[in-house]
């Protein structure tokens, strides 16, 4: 059995993303920030749904019309697709482990190319 808290990376120069499952239907990631922020110019702006938990530590996400959204330990969120985010603060002395669900919300849509 795996565990979502084995194999911590110690050097976080740069966030770590690690895919826990990758399908055609679904993405599964486990991201560890400490500190980490997205760029200061620009958006995601993806073709998928997102699923996003904080699992342990904090971090605040900003959205294009304005809102901001802080996650802790235990909170969740669904982003559409095509809701441009980022994320705007991640506590620096502490690990920040997030687990995002990545998929398509329409049954009838195909994924689009990015």
């Amino acid at each position: 059995m795996n565990n979502v808290f084995e194999n911590l990376p110690a050097d976080l120069t740069n966030e770590h993303v690690l895919d826990l499952l990758n399908t055609p239907q679904v993405r599964i990631e486990r991201i560890v920030s400490q500190g980490h922020c997205s760029p200061k110019t620009g958006w995601y702006d993806q073709h998928e749904d997102e699923w996003v938990m904080v699992l342990q530590g904090e971090g605040t996400l900003a959205f294009a019309d304005g809102r901001e959204v802080t996650l802790h330990a235990g909170s969740f969120l669904h982003i559409p697709a095509h809701c441009p985010h980022k994320v705007s603060y991640t506590r620096e002395n502490e690990l920040t482990v997030w687990l995002a669900i990545f998929f398509n919300a329409d049954p009838q849509g195909e994924p689009e190319d990015e």
